[in-house]
């Protein structure tokens, strides 16, 4: 009896022994191990990077920025069916384990021992685990690792956020170039074109093969492979009992069904846009929390106005570019011996000017020329193999002033168009040199609906519309005259157009400028000015005004910020940008107020909280709880007043004449109020055409990227005008005729147009209505002057009445 006790003595000993020895050897993996890993905190608070997205003004989507591509989704909205096909794929005892499965490191030990395969056993915790690790190798201490951060996972964390972790973080892979896809979500868009809740059982299943080596089981270079894994978890579904056998059965039968989502609906008319939006969320916020923070950006823009732009930009800056001559091909390649499709395929081209298309000349007989497309990529990104022919005829190259045959070679690359009709016939086509900007805004609001910065932002990113530093010309005129117009001077005021000569000081050349056609015509109303657009007039109003307050009032509108104070200023002589002046035109529109221009309306982090928000107005009796009868809740606009509200719509009312009279009659078309200016600097190096309707301002620019002329007889109105009537044909068409508002003080009286004097009661044509502030209208009647050679004088000479004209705001 003794000998027994001491023998389990013993062994209780030995045992004890074990145990402590055990007990020290875990107690030193965990202290070995879970050294420098995150602590329970770190990991409740963890948030994976998400993809920011940018939605035009409709919903639609324009523009994703992100360094993983994912969508989060909360678990849940996770749909049931992709939950299942992954539990079934990674880990079937998921709810069961505490973050390591025992059963599952033994089946993959046996499964691994009797076949040869090397089968892992990590479950759902231990793969998301890997998210917090900086190494990827495969060693013992990187997997002790993951197992203790697994356990601290199940205790931050209940089973339904670890698997919503999961399903959010899992990379499965890339089927876009340049797109690697994190999460379910965004890899349902990418692989299926549908949203995650669309996925069908076959769909699901696939996605849930991936997270294994998604190159292992891509859909077009491992097609079989994928069918198989697919199939297989298919089988592993039904024998979990998520999906019955005859669902099994059938979902087994279907194909992949991978079908890329490429592009957005609007990238290619919005890429200047969008890249623009992207650059102000980097500068406010920084790259990481653009590219991983989640952001939800509502942009202003409208795709329909968008498109429109872009097309009546595009369409102009090609007007201009065949009116002076065919090129040459894009490119040249060698046919000898060589499969076609394949060599012009070599050839890259501009991926956002459809529908034109690359294509290679195959011959030019019977004066006609015989071409191949350029095959279209796959999915794959493999050249397909179809082969697409056709033919440039005489109409084709007509405005190149040649024949086919005398314009193109065998070899050559160019770019063509389908003719409308199609039959296979295509219309010869050719980059233009030229380029330019469009600009449409919310007078009110600063709303940018379109913007346009070039032709092809794939050819060049510069954006023309708020990067490139150009000579206004003459459409910062109205700058000038609305300077003169708040101190003291009437739109029938007389100015002289003669010539003048500018003393600069000594030792300095004399400035003598001139209007565009060299002549000069005496004395005109200040309105004349502006419509015929005199340059003689402009500067000596400019010499009576002075040069430093036309310099303020650039500041104000926004044109400058630090103007030069001397004369050729006043003729646009400074440089600005598109967009300024687009905002300067609108504060005209809107009756004098200041307004921010912005391509965003509203900002949301990754929870839904509003981080920004473009329009600050404050909104009385938004909050009610309930209608009681009060008064209906008003915005109430706090915003600069930085024009008389008497001196913008005389302004507009002058500007309509440009329309109606002066230099800019083409947008008459139109049929609809319209005032703006049109613009050319010197040397006809830039054109410009900036207007509005009452609710809506654009602005045009067209010029070489390296100034240089544009022609002897280019001018805004010739070049610029008609791009502006193409747009607001379009933007203006379902648009009521409203005319523009008249501001309360505004007296309406008609004059002669010539002479600015009020009208008798016969007069008919040769009169206007004219718009004038209290005090300032022309007398009734008029007493002779004193010599011939005198003007009539329309300003009141009493200083009192000046001083009614309004003051600098």
């Amino acid at each position: 009896m003794r000998f027994i006790l001491r023998f389990f003595g013993f062994l209780f000993s030995i045992g004890a022994m074990v145990f402590v020895i055990g007990a020290a050897g875990a107690a030193f993996f965990y202290w070995k191990f879970s050294q420098d890993l995150p602590d329970h905190a770190a990991l409740a608070n963890y948030e994976p990077p998400v993809m920011s997205r940018v939605h035009a003004a409709d919903g639609s989507l324009l523009a994703e920025y992100a360094t993983e591509r994912r969508l989060y989704l909360p678990i849940q909205a996770m749909p049931k069916i992709v939950v299942a096909a992954f539990l079934s794929a990674e880990d079937k005892n998921f709810y069961k384990h505490g973050g390591v499965d025992p059963e599952g490191l033994v089946r993959a030990a046996l499964t691994n021992f009797k076949s040869g395969k090397k089968q892992g056993a990590s479950t759902i915790t231990q793969q998301v685990a890997k998210n917090f690790l900086l190494s990827p190798e495969q060693t013992f201490e990187r997997k002790a690792k993951e197992a203790l951060i697994a356990f601290r996972i199940e205790a931050a964390y209940s089973k339904d956020k670890i698997l919503e972790l999961y399903l959010n973080e899992i990379f499965l892979g890339t089927i876009v170039p340049g797109r690697n896809l994190h999460g379910v979500a965004a890899a349902a868009l990418d692989y299926f074109g549908k949203s995650v809740h669309e996925l069908t059982i076959n769909e699901a299943a696939y996605l849930a093969a991936l997270p294994k080596g998604p190159n292992n089981y891509h859909p077009y270079r491992q097609t079989q492979k994928a069918l198989d894994r697919r199939n297989e978890i298919i089988g592993l579904m039904a024998q979990n009992g998520y999906i019955t056998k005859e669902e099994a059965e059938a979902a087994r039968k279907m194909p992949l069904g991978v079908n890329p989502r490429v592009a957005f609906a609007n990238a290619a008319n919005a890429n200047y846009f969008t890249e623009e939006v992207r650059r102000e969320i980097a500068e406010r916020y920084g790259e990481k929390k653009l590219y991983e923070g989640g952001l939800s950006v509502r942009a202003t823009l409208d795709p329909k106005m968008q498109a429109w732009a872009r097309k009546a930009l595009v369409d102009g800056l090609i007007r201009y570019d065949q009116s002076h001559g065919w090129r040459g091909a894009q490119a040249k390649v060698d046919l000898v011996g060589r499969d076609w499709g394949l060599a012009v395929s070599e050839v890259s081209g501009l991926g956002d000017v459809a529908p034109w298309r690359l294509a290679v000349v195959l011959s030019t007989t019977g004066g006609a020329a015989q071409i191949g497309l350029q095959p279209r990529r796959e999915a794959s990104g493999h050249v397909s193999k179809d082969r697409e022919t056709g033919t440039i005829g005489a109409d084709g190259t007509r405005w190149t002033g040649r024949s086919p045959a005398a314009a193109l070679n065998p070899g050559d690359v160019v770019y063509v168009e389908a003719i409308d009709g199609g039959r296979g016939l295509y219309r010869l086509r050719q980059r233009p040199e030229i380029s330019g900007a469009i600009v449409a805004m919310d007078p009110y609001t600063g709303r940018v609906h379109a913007m346009v910065g070039g032709f092809s932002y794939d050819e060049s990113q510069f954006n023309r519309a708020t990067q490139a530093m150009r000579q206004p010309g003459s459409s910062f005129k109205p700058i000038v005259y609305s300077a003169a117009l708040d101190n003291g001077y009437t739109p029938s005021s007389i100015v002289q157009d003669s010539p003048i000569t500018i003393e600069a000081g000594p030792g300095q050349e004399a400035w003598t400028p001139s209007n565009y056609d060299g002549k000069s015509g005496g004395p005109h109303t200040l309105r004349y000015g502006i419509e015929h657009s005199k340059n003689l007039m402009t500067v000596r109003l400019a010499k009576d005004v002075g040069m430093p307050l036309i310099a303020e009032y650039a500041r104000r509108f926004g044109v400058y910020d630090d103007m030069l104070p001397v004369l050729p200023m006043s003729l646009g002589a400074g440089e600005t940008t598109v967009m300024r002046m687009v905002t300067a035109y609108s504060m005209l529109a809107n009756g004098g107020r200041r307004i921010r221009p912005t391509l965003i309306d509203r900002i949301q982090d990754r929870v839904g909280e509003t981080i920004y928000k473009h329009d600050t107005r404050k909104c009385l009796g938004c909050d009610a709880e309930k209608w009681s009868g009060q008064d209906e809740p008003k915005l109430v606009d706090d915003s600069e007043q930085v024009l008389d509200p008497l001196t913008a719509y005389q302004m507009t009312s002058i500007m309509e004449g440009v329309v109606q009279r002066g230099t800019a009659t083409i947008l008459k078309q139109v049929g609809k109020p319209l005032a703006g200016k049109t613009g050319t600097t010197n040397d006809a190096k830039d054109a410009w055409f900036v207007g509005f309707s009452p609710d809506l301002a654009v602005g045009v620019y067209l010029g070489f990227d390296k100034p240089r002329s544009l022609g002897d007889r280019a001018t805004g109105g010739g070049l610029a005008a008609p791009i502006a009537l193409d747009f607001l044909k379009q933007a203006l068409k379902d648009k009521p005729p409203t005319p523009f508002r008249v501001p309360p003080g505004i007296k309406l009286i008609r004059v002669s147009a010539s002479s600015g004097m009020r009208a008798g009661s016969g007069d008919g044509p040769g009169t206007i209505l004219e718009a004038f502030k209290p005090g300032t209208a022309p007398p009734d009647a008029y007493v002779a002057a004193p010599s011939q050679n005198s003007a009539p004088a329309a300003v009141p000479p009493d200083a009192d009445r000046a001083a009614q004209a309004g003051g600098l705001y």
